[in-house]
């Protein structure tokens, strides 16, 4: 297939439980062709996880070497442990024209926007409210109760970055939530800069 768009990086970031994760498998989901950037991360494997599909887990010493050899498009602390995106996917991606989704914090979303400003849109997926988003991280059952009321606490100050993204999604139903998220990716795409030529039309000047 002639490839005629560039690649897009599609930012998700929401509070903990704020649902960015089950979007960005709904998404994954319908379209064969995007990408997911598995992130790598110190915090350990949850019994439902897969490493290499969910993350990619490794020691603090493995995450020290990375850092070292700038491998990192962006890392951060997140509750505790260390996130990082890796920059040869993201390049790679790029280069093939290819839809690239992230599942990032706001430290995150904002690092990989100022590396690749041209590519980037940034989607903020928030939970209809604050009660919602704790039923939803209880219902979740992996977490004990200390560790539930610091994110709660975190997400009053991530909702706070919520206006500076390019679009906020509420998701108070799912499936209705990737339908909107699926429409500003289709709109992004169509965008002039992210055109390629077409035939004999320089789209681009």
């Amino acid at each position: 297939m002639t490839k005629t768009r560039k690649g897009l990086l599609v930012i998700l970031s929401s509070p903990s439980g704020g649902g960015k994760t089950s979007v960005y498998k709904g998404l994954l989901s319908r379209h064969e062709d995007f990408l997911y950037s598995i992130s790598v991360t110190t915090r350990p494997k949850r019994a439902n996880e897969k490493d290499g599909v969910d993350y990619f887990f490794v020691s603090d010493d493995e995450f020290d070497t990375m850092i070292e050899k700038k491998e990192f498009v962006e890392w951060a602390w997140v509750h505790g442990y260390r996130y990082g995106t890796l920059k040869k996917f993201v390049d790679k991606a790029l280069v093939e024209g290819r839809v690239m989704l992230f599942d990032v914090d706001v430290q995150g979303a904002e690092s990989i926007r100022k590396a690749y400003p041209q590519h980037s849109v940034r989607i903020f997926i928030i939970p209809p409210t604050k009660e919602e988003l704790e039923r939803r991280l209880r219902a979740r059952g992996t977490d004990p109760e200390e560790t539930i009321l610091v994110r709660l606490k975190n997400a009053d100050e991530e909702v706070k970055h919520a206006p500076y993204y390019d679009y906020i999604v509420v998701n108070d139903e799912l499936s209705r939530c990737i339908d909107d998220v699926e429409k500003i990716i289709s709109a992004e795409l169509m965008r002039p800069f992210r055109v390629l030529p077409v035939g004999d039309w320089e789209i681009n000047g």
